[in-house]
């Protein structure tokens, strides 16, 4: 395919996890001939999460397309979210493209044209009239920029606590990633550090979550060193700035949970602007078209910085206000699923 000529398609999505699903699932119901494009695979995010990751809502709260999410358990696991959004993608028949990464796009509404390569190097072309970006935020990780975070044994991504049995094992941050990656690596045999530069856990750690991180602390099973920040990271060590001065801990491994952002040079590129210190991108809050003709935003992306704001739960709803709009500026080329 890649000497072939482009594909068209009245509609690109450009990210394919559950919003940019929800974004195709409307666009093709309101007639629209619609596919997806992901650097990644289907639900990359998603896929990457720890590997016994419990949601922190509903199986309905997580539906897309009106399909139902059944699941025993009151809140669904990772495992059982990525079977449903793989179900769900066989019953509309998406047209995906997965592994897929979005070079440049070219051209104005009616006439994009999105370039991309895959692991390869081999281009490919996608036409469209009009583009969903639904890239999330959670590939790009906030780097504390010091010296030793590009060593082999800092990462950024917690996703299965069996590798750090009986290792010294640093978590850096407050929020629920952090309090529950210090919580599963205790579990499973780490002798945990918990550094935060507030002065307590965040208060946005989730309310079943947040007394067992304080008793574990509490009972010094997980040690914590809040108003702390990390100055260096070595081999075998780090080296903390606590409030009673320097301190430097033995050390096998780092996890720097210090959240994630949008892909702020991709939306720029596009000719997207971005206000404020939270990079807000410019939209238009009933159709949520850029301030660039037909090109649309849907989930976390809409907020800029503030990645606490859109979930799942309420991204999901995006589909249907982009497709609304859609509908009011494009004849639909395709028949309704």
């Amino acid at each position: 395919m890649s000497d072939a000529a482009a594909i068209a398609a009245d509609v690109v999505v450009i990210g394919a996890g559950p919003t940019g699903l929800a974004c195709a699932i409307d666009a093709q119901n309101a007639g629209f001939n619609t596919l997806l494009v992901d650097k990644g695979c289907l639900c990359n995010s998603l896929f990457h999460y720890p590997s016994n990751m419990t949601f922190f809502t509903t199986p309905e709260l997580l539906e897309i397309g009106n399909i139902p999410f059944s699941s025993p358990n009151q809140k669904p696991n990772r495992q059982e979210a990525l079977e449903y959004y793989r179900k769900v993608t066989q019953h509309f028949r998406l047209k995906l493209h997965q592994y897929q990464h979005v070079d440049r796009v070219e051209g104005k509404a009616g006439g994009f044209i999105v370039h991309c390569t895959d692991a390869a190097g081999r281009p490919y072309q996608y036409t469209a009239r009009a583009l969903i970006i639904a890239t999330g935020y959670y590939d790009r990780a906030n780097y504390l920029n010091i010296p030793g975070e590009d060593l082999p044994k800092v990462f950024h991504y917690y996703q299965d606590p069996h590798p750090y049995f009986d290792q010294d094992v640093l978590v850096i941050g407050g929020k629920n990633s952090a309090a529950i990656s210090a919580l599963d690596l205790w579990r499973h045999g780490a002798r945990v550090t918990l550094v935060h530069r507030g002065a307590a856990m965040h208060k946005h750690v989730k309310y079943w979550i947040l007394p067992d991180i304080e008793n574990r602390i509490a009972h010094d099973e997980i040690h914590a060193h809040f108003e702390t920040v990390v100055e260096e990271i070595m081999i075998d060590s780090v080296r903390l700035r606590t409030p009673d001065g320097p301190v430097t801990l033995k050390n096998d491994f780092v996890f720097a949970m210090t959240g994630y952002h949008p892909d702020f040079s991709f939306l720029e590129a596009l000719g997207i602007r971005l206000a404020g210190k939270d990079r807000t991108p410019e939209f238009d809050p009933h159709t949520l078209e850029s301030n660039v003709p037909g090109i649309y935003l849907a989930g976390v992306v809409v907020a800029g910085a503030r990645t606490n704001e859109i979930f799942i739960e309420n991204g999901r709803f995006h589909g249907a206000q982009i497709a609304a709009g859609l509908r009011q500026k494009l004849r639909a080329t395709a028949k309704s699923f």
